[in-house]
């Protein structure tokens, strides 16, 4: 996080808005046509992560994570907050990384697996660590 000091407010925000078109993207690639956004339980953590509650078209709510990490979506009755859909997130990529490593012989798959398996850990410190998630 230590990377967001050496950014500018500008380039803060377009990182805020690269991300938003990523996830809206690929939320559009899964079918999911998004309606808006609710800033108020959104939260970025430049240029790391941001995880976005998007309302859908059909009524309903999805957390969406991008950054420099694969993007994912979850719905909303999965977790309450931001702080619970990163712990989320990161059990569902372990669990899938296992599934991948036990399953398949692939190469590309297991670099993924890799991947998947760094980023978990790497949410779940984030969501060990109190002062970000100062209203919890």
């Amino acid at each position: 996080m230590s990377e967001q000091l050496n950014l500018t407010e500008e380039q803060q925000s377009a990182w805020v808005r690269e991300q938003y078109l990523k996830a809206t993207k690929y939320l559009a690639d899964k079918g999911v046509v998004t309606d808006n956004v609710a800033p108020q339980d959104s939260r970025y953590l430049v240029p790391i992560v941001a995880v976005w509650k998007l309302n859908t078209m059909s009524d309903g709510s999805v957390w969406v994570i991008s950054g420099d990490l694969p993007c994912d979506h979850i719905s909303t009755s999965a977790a309450d907050n931001v702080r619970d859909a990163l712990r989320n997130f990161s059990m569902k990529w372990q669990l899938q990384a296992q599934n991948i490593v036990q399953t398949v012989n692939d190469q590309t798959q297991l670099d993924f697996a890799r991947l998947l398996v760094s980023r978990a850990e790497g949410l779940f410190e984030l969501c060990e660590k109190d002062d970000i998630w100062p209203e919890d």
